[in-house]
């Protein structure tokens, strides 16, 4: 039985979240169906694609764990107690900018805040149905300065201090700030990853998001992850591995189209869920 559990949980904790979405999908379409998540807008990604990958993700995790397992059996001839097990990784989640500051905006209008907490509030759905305690420095359109703070400049300082306070509160907290990116030549798209070396697992978790994005949704995706300094204050400063997901470019017409859609942003949420959760499968 032990044995079963350890096989089947980790495939569970990577599915049953997909199927609480199908179940939410389906009901809101009024009838059977393929849930829209799964669909890129206008046609541009199959479901069968998508749901192959999605299952590669769960056989991954799968597999890693099950690995785990008989190189410990080999040397202990009993399963380890649930209370040896080590607790759930902590997941800190930040949507960037909010309130006075909107971020970037694409030529539409759409303003990089309000995607940035779309993602996240998806991704804390899939992370918490899988078991994992998600903190989050905002959840609603605001800035977390310190009350009677004034001036934007200061209001700014005080939001960013007190993210990063948020992002140092649990020890070993996995850490992720979701934002957009913007350059002057529209041209550009794809998503890349930010980190510092100042924990050196940063480099690691960057890379496993990095190579998510390229196998769930942006398969020309060529970026590589790209080492920050302190002009990154969250990603240099903070005490656990962190990364600065910056999920597309809101400059690149198509890609902006795609980003404010709410089925695109439940995939780059899934893609960075998958990401995360294998990343903790494999014992980092």
């Amino acid at each position: 039985m032990d044995l079963l559990l350890l096989f089947f949980l980790p495939l569970a904790s990577c599915l049953l979240p997909l199927a609480a979405y199908h179940t939410r999908a389906v009901h809101r379409m009024g009838q059977g169906g393929i849930p829209k998540f799964l669909q890129k807008p206008g046609d541009m990604m199959q479901t069968r694609p998508f749901l192959l990958r999605i299952g590669v993700v769960a056989c991954a995790v799968v597999l890693t764990l099950c690995g785990a397992f008989v190189t410990r059996t080999r040397t202990s001839r009993s399963i380890p107690a649930a209370s040896d097990a080590p607790p759930p990784r902590v997941i800190v989640l930040d949507a960037g900018h909010g309130g006075i500051d909107g971020g970037c905006s694409s030529a539409a209008g759409d303003v990089e805040k309000d995607i940035n907490l779309a993602i996240l509030l998806d991704l804390r759905e899939l992370l918490r149905a899988s078991g994992y305690t998600v903190v989050v420095t905002r959840d609603t359109d605001r800035s977390i300065h310190d009350e009677g703070v004034e001036g934007i400049a200061n209001q700014k300082g005080s939001d960013m201090d007190n993210r990063l306070a948020i992002f140092n509160s649990a020890e070993g907290a996995l850490c992720v700030s979701i934002h957009q990116n913007q350059f002057t030549d529209p041209q550009y798209s794809g998503a890349q990853m930010f980190y510092s070396d100042t924990n050196r697992e940063s480099a690691v978790l960057a890379e496993a998001l990095q190579q998510q994005f390229v196998a769930f949704l942006q398969p020309d995706n060529t970026r590589q992850t790209k080492l920050c300094g302190k002009e990154l204050f969250l990603c240099y400063y903070s005490k656990n591995p962190t990364v600065m997901c910056e999920c597309g470019f809101l400059s690149n017409p198509d890609e902006a189209a795609r980003l404010v859609t709410p089925e695109y942003q439940r995939q780059v949420a899934f893609t960075i869920y998958a990401a995360l959760v294998q990343y903790t499968a494999q014992g980092h």
